[in-house]
């Protein structure tokens, strides 16, 4: 007797082989045989004129204290991902060892009851062993959180003895659990260390199997540069590479992400392990914060807060600039383009939505002094979309065999306040919608084969990402003529079509669209840690 079968699939195995007719069952939250099955289950499914894959790996996901907070991921189920890799662009949830991460600690225990008193990987892991999730939970340490704990906030170079230190987290959290190590490199502090500080980082997770994910350091006219970068990490400290959300951002860059994907191609002909992944939107989604300078960071968020208040002048001067006509952020299409996604509080709710040009033609206002009163307003905590790429490049990325797909976004509700991008509800079905049944920009097997055994294979998953005998069951099944994102900019939270069910470890957690609360997801955690048992 087995836990449930799905019978009269046609599946995908996750490996980037073809169709094969086939019922799959489960037992014990394995997947436990697979064939023409002439035996008895708990429950049967019927798959007829469906596809059944492995469940969807989130390769780049922000849902490090989501969880804590709504456990149920709604936003990630109802699309078909049953596994989220955090801790990406240099944030994760530990260490959290410096006063600003422990005031932030604070914040969440207070405005989301949320028991929130962990300092190392392993403690937030257990944390989340001890709840019930939704989904399976894997993560990354962030770089900001290695030199907020060791350098602080402040703007300057790590010396050798604080490179050591960082080092030394750094391969502890790998040995606590975690796949590698993340950088933002456009985000305080990340931002502020230099390539020789990257490399000896991941110098230190490389004898681990850690990969080095990194958020480059410039998307826009540097980012052939920020390229190169990341491939002299890896070529220099042995660690496999991965390059998250690759894009090419404003008008006259549009393109280059031919040259770039030329040279990572180049690179693993070298023998050099680098892959990428992307979301499939033109437009990205961010803190307003990043149109800040970086001198203006220095300190950190209260020293930020400070300057906004004291040093106005200085800032909208910047603000200016950069949307002059030969600024960055005219490149990407100025102020009309960049629309408020979320605030902390609702004083500013009606904002979300508008662009900042048009908050700032309805406040008879610059708009350089509209991003400052939103800042000090909501204490920094403004989120915005931003259109800055074009379909080509969407599309080129997404042709080659090096890319995966994520979400760049935490797990979400669809009561959730704000207006998220709408990849956080989208991401996946969009990609099997559109742009494999409709533009065929490639082809299902490989789609799938990028959504789930590519990520599982990046990150030494090894029983995960494939439907094969002995493997957890971590499974979904779809209609591959009506699957389709729902989610729009004007209205984020819609639920995707043709997912029909989502099985996590062999346990039914959606079905139709619709969670059946069952929280069945796991904290994974990287083979280095088996090894320290």
């Amino acid at each position: 007797m087995f836990d449930a079968i799905i019978r009269g699939a046609q599946v995908l195995d996750g490996s980037g082989s073809g169709l094969f007719a086939a019922d799959i069952a489960i037992k014990d939250g394995r997947i436990a045989a697979i064939g023409e099955l002439n035996a008895q289950a708990a429950r049967l499914f019927d798959a007829r004129g469906l596809v059944v894959a492995p469940g969807f790996i989130d390769m780049h996901s922000h849902s490090d204290m989501a969880l804590f907070v709504d456990p149920r991921s709604e936003s990630k189920l109802t699309q078909g991902i049953t596994t989220e890799i955090c801790g990406n662009c240099g944030f994760s949830a530990a260490p959290c060892l410096d006063a600003a991460g422990r005031s932030e600690m604070e914040t969440w225990r207070h405005a989301h009851d949320v028991k929130a008193n962990w300092r190392s990987m392993a403690e937030v892991l257990s944390a989340l062993d001890e709840r019930e999730i939704g989904v399976n939970y894997a993560t990354l340490v962030g770089h900001s959180n290695l030199r907020a704990a060791v350098v602080g906030l402040n703007n300057r170079e790590a010396s050798p003895a604080e490179i050591d230190r960082m080092k030394a987290l750094a391969a502890g959290a790998m040995t606590e659990g975690a796949y590698g190590l993340s950088t933002g490199l456009i985000y305080p502090p990340s931002c502020y260390a230099g390539t020789s500080e990257l490399i000896a980082l991941a110098t230190a997770i490389a004898p681990y199997g850690g990969v080095y994910v990194t958020h480059i350091r410039d998307e826009h006219d540097g980012i052939v540069e920020a390229v190169e970068e990341a491939i002299r990490v890896g070529r220099e400290s042995g660690a496999g590479v991965h390059i998250s959300h690759h894009k090419a951002c404003g008008r006259t860059n549009w393109g280059r992400i031919r040259a770039t994907l030329s040279l990572i191609q180049e690179s693993r002909r070298a023998g050099m392990d680098l892959t990428v992944d992307q979301y499939p939107y033109t437009a990205g989604c961010t803190s307003l914060g990043v149109v800040i300078p970086a001198w203006a960071h220095d300190g950190g968020p209260e020293a930020l807060m400070g300057r906004v208040r004291d040093q106005r002048r200085a800032l909208l001067a910047h603000l200016q600039d950069i949307a002059e006509p030969d600024g960055w952020l005219a490149n990407d299409g100025g102020w009309k383009s960049v629309i408020v996604s979320g605030v902390r509080t609702d004083r500013n709710r009606d904002c979300e939505g508008k662009s900042i040009q048009q908050l700032a033609d309805e406040r008879g206002r610059e708009p350089g002094e509209v991003v400052l009163d939103l800042l000090a307003q909501e204490r920094l905590s403004v989120s915005v979309i931003t259109f800055a790429q074009c379909e080509d490049d969407i599309e080129a990325v997404m042709r080659s065999d090096i890319a995966m797909f994520g979400t760049d976004s935490c797990a979400r509700g669809a009561l959730d306040k704000g207006k998220p991008h709408p990849r956080a509800f989208g991401t996946y079905p969009r990609v099997l919608g559109r742009y494999v049944r409709e533009r065929n920009v490639v082809g299902l097997a490989e789609a799938v084969r990028k959504m789930t055994s590519a990520p599982a294979r990046k990150l030494g998953i090894t029983d995960r990402g494939l439907v094969k005998e002995g493997f957890w069951a971590d499974i979904v099944v779809f209609d591959p003529a009506s699957v389709a994102d729902t989610a729009t900019y004007e209205h984020p939270h819609g639920i995707s079509k043709g997912i029909r069910y989502v099985f996590v470890n062999g346990v039914l957690a959606c079905e139709d669209g619709q969670l059946t609360n069952a929280l069945a997801g796991r904290v994974l955690r990287h083979r280095a840690w088996q090894r320290m048992l």
